[in-house]
């Protein structure tokens, strides 16, 4: 039932892209077939619960950069590993309640 809501918010959210979240616009501009208002919105309140902006930021860019997403998980970066690690819970959880 909170998926519902949460989805059905975010779908009507969704009508106009410059109301959307960060991670939600790399979605919708995104050449996945699949994605769609519901789907990135979903991804979007996933991302606000999980995330915080400058990890929204780093995250939507592997949207348009997948091979990015490899470099940052594999940097001996500090800073990288802490994102990733809270990528990964965020990745998990969007598929969850999303997928």
């Amino acid at each position: 039932m909170k998926k519902v809501v949460v989805t059905a918010a975010f779908a009507v959210l969704c009508s106009n892209t410059a109301l959307a979240g960060t991670i939600e616009r790399a979605c919708l501009t995104s050449s996945n077939a699949a994605a769609n208002p519901a789907l990135c919105g979903c991804i979007q309140a996933v991302a606000d619960r999980t995330l915080s902006a400058s990890d929204q930021r780093m995250a939507a860019r592997f949207f348009k950069d997948p091979h990015m997403a490899q470099e940052i998980r594999q940097s001996d970066n500090a800073a990288h590993e802490v994102f990733w690690r809270k990528y990964k819970t965020f990745g998990a959880t969007a598929g969850k309640h999303c997928g």
